[in-house]
């Protein structure tokens, strides 16, 4: 399977990665097009930017546009006041064309990662067309929406490791912030010590592939993605970072003012899509793998339940204290300039939307679709010719499931966590370690030499050899 296959085509080259920062701050000579939510008087159009592969924001995008829920509110509201509503969804690979769509004034409502969110605030102040941050699409506490991977057969075994190397990567994406704190974190300055390509996802996985670059850091669900198919492997989890990060959707603050119960009908819409997919986690990662191609498994692996993401559109304290954090770190690369993000964020439509119980729900950051058992340790199954998945208290449960119904050939997929982090991977694709009677998946082979260098016995096994222990 190509990887063309899961990328929107390019309509322009991608910049240097110098250019593609000083484009982000240079202003837009389309500055004052048509608006989106403009028409006859009695007909308003609306448009939304998304990004289909990017799919823990399916919830204000794919899922939600497969399900039909904004137009089914729209079509509600234009009863009560007269107009018809005509939806325009607009597909782009990552944030940036969506900010600059946005600001415009081209766009209504999109969505997109942390990085781009506070760009999109920067350029939004800077050309007096003001944005504003509305409701989050999914997130994850520790980080691991975003990872850094490196070919299967790479003698890369660390971040540290990346000095000198050529590394792909989309300049200004969430997945890029990884990338600098892992390498500042590593004692590498991103700037001197290794050589950043700026690329668009599909672009850097093939350059991957191809050998014409030693490593790649991107965002869902291209590192599930890529891992899957065995082109790549895990060289870094996000989540080793700790720190938040999440998808957003984001509105222009003029749109919001003269359309608000548009924007609430949005919201409510967006709602009622995580809502689905809490309540039907498969056939929403079949809905989604069916509209962008992605497998289903990949779908599953982040927005299943447990998945890498937890969709809540309400935006928590944990997520704007992460955002203040990121502003310092895109000033520097010059790829914004000040934010307000306090000024930036109105959660008002939301809690319309919502209605009772939002304070409860932001205060809050239980996964509202969390396996049963312990969230640490459990673990997930779909087998074969099944359209149903099997949960287990643990790894070793799953393990020694497999190992007695079939072995390997009758999974479709395994979801197991991180010993470490957490963070949810596949089963046969993870880094296995034996220690005593427990056996133990990671994500990277650096987090699992990490646990055998501090408890001896322990050695790292592969997934034939963790099956039969779990025999």
């Amino acid at each position: 399977m190509k990887l063309s296959q899961f990328s929107r085509p390019a309509t322009r080259r991608t910049p240097p990665a110098a250019l593609a920062a000083a484009a982000l701050l240079l202003p837009l000579t389309a500055c004052g097009g048509d608006a989106g939510a403009q028409g006859d008087g009695k007909t308003v159009k609306v448009t939304i930017g998304y990004q289909s592969k990017t799919i823990n924001t399916v919830t204000a995008g794919t899922l939600l546009r497969e399900l039909g829920y904004f137009e089914r509110e729209l079509k509600e509201l234009g009863r009560r006041d007269g107009h018809t509503y005509k939806v325009e969804w607009q597909d782009y690979a990552t944030g940036a064309p969506i900010t600059a769509q946005m600001v415009a004034g081209k766009l209504d409502i999109g969505s997109m990662g942390d990085f781009p969110l506070l760009i999109n605030a920067s350029r939004g102040k800077q050309l007096n067309a003001p944005t504003r941050l509305v409701a989050v699409t999914g997130y994850n506490l520790r980080g691991a929406l975003n990872t850094i991977v490196t070919k299967p057969d790479s003698q890369l075994s660390s971040v540290k490791e990346l000095r000198g190397k050529k590394v792909s990567s989309s300049v200004g994406s969430a997945s890029d912030g990884t990338l600098v704190r892992a390498l500042q974190r590593a004692g590498l300055d991103p700037n001197e010590d290794v050589r950043k390509l700026n690329q668009q996802p599909a672009v850097g996985a093939s350059a991957l592939e191809a050998g014409s670059v030693d490593a790649l850091s991107q965002f869902v669900a291209w590192p599930g993605l890529l891992t899957f198919q065995g082109k790549v492997r895990p060289l870094y989890d996000g989540a080793s970072l700790n720190l938040p990060t999440f998808h957003g959707t984001v509105t222009r603050a003029a749109f919001a003012d003269d359309r608000p119960e548009v924007l609430k009908a949005f919201l409510t819409a967006q709602i009622k899509a995580g809502d689905y997919l809490h309540e039907h986690p498969l056939e929403a990662a079949g809905k989604v793998a069916e509209a962008t191609k992605l497998p289903p498994e990949v779908v599953y692996l982040y927005n299943g339940a447990g998945g890498i993401a937890t969709f809540d559109p309400t935006i928590k304290p944990q997520l704007v204290a992460a955002l203040k954090k990121d502003v310092p770190l895109l000033r520097a690369a010059k790829l914004a300039g000040p934010v307000d993000v306090d000024a930036f964020i109105d959660d008002s439509h939301l809690k319309r939307a919502y209605g009772d119980g939002y304070g409860k729900a932001q205060r809050s950051t239980a996964n509202p679709a969390a396996l049963p058992g312990h969230a640490a340790t459990a673990s997930e199954l779909w087998l074969k010719g099944e359209n149903r998945t099997r949960t287990f208290p643990d790894p070793g449960a799953l393990l020694t499931y497999v190992a007695g119904h079939g072995g390997a050939e009758k999974v479709r997929a395994a979801y197991v966590p991180d010993a470490t982090t957490g963070t949810r991977w596949f089963a046969d694709r993870a880094v296995w370690v034996e220690d005593g009677s427990d056996i133990r998946p990671f994500v990277t082979q650096t987090a699992a030499r990490a646990w055998t260098a501090e408890h001896s016995g322990s050695r790292i096994i592969d997934y034939a050899e963790a099956l039969k222990a779990g025999s």
